[in-house]
């Protein structure tokens, strides 16, 4: 058996969305100390819906792969369903992650989110604190 899926694979070589929005309404970056992955994914939102996703990812083959995986499935999503995606859903999408790679797609999961809560603070728009649990409950998550 093949330690990747061939969506992983395909979404490795041929990534969905890379590049760099410049006039993005949110941005999101996380890192993993650890194995040295960074992801940076730039939204941009119209009526709520994210009309646009690109990401930047340095990193290994599974970190492309997740990021190109949720780039794709959050576009032309409202932000309500963006905010649910779970790295098991990127993880399910590819067809599965190593275990050892599944950080891979908890970082995804960090960086959209991380997108749409600096969207929330550009706009001023009040969030609920169980959106955003590693948030330290700022001033906007209290409105």
């Amino acid at each position: 058996m093949a330690l990747y899926s061939e969506k992983v694979m395909d979404h490795f070589r041929n990534p969905r969305n890379v590049g760099v929005i410049e006039d993005a309404d949110g941005i999101g970056e996380v890192g993993n100390a650890v194995c040295g992955d960074i992801m940076k994914i730039y939204l941009k939102i119209e009526d709520g819906i994210v009309s646009n996703v690109k990401f930047e990812t340095f990193g290994c083959g599974s970190a492309i792969a997740s990021s190109s995986m949720a780039t794709e499935l959050i576009k032309g999503k409202p932000l309500s369903e963006v905010l649910k995606l779970t790295n098991q859903a990127v993880t399910e999408a590819l067809g599965g992650l190593p275990a050892h790679k599944l950080h891979c797609s908890v970082l995804a999961e960090e960086a959209i989110r991380a997108a749409v809560k600096d969207y929330y603070d550009r706009q001023g728009i009040a969030c609920d604190p169980k959106d955003f649990p590693d948030c330290n409950f700022c001033e906007s998550c209290h409105g």
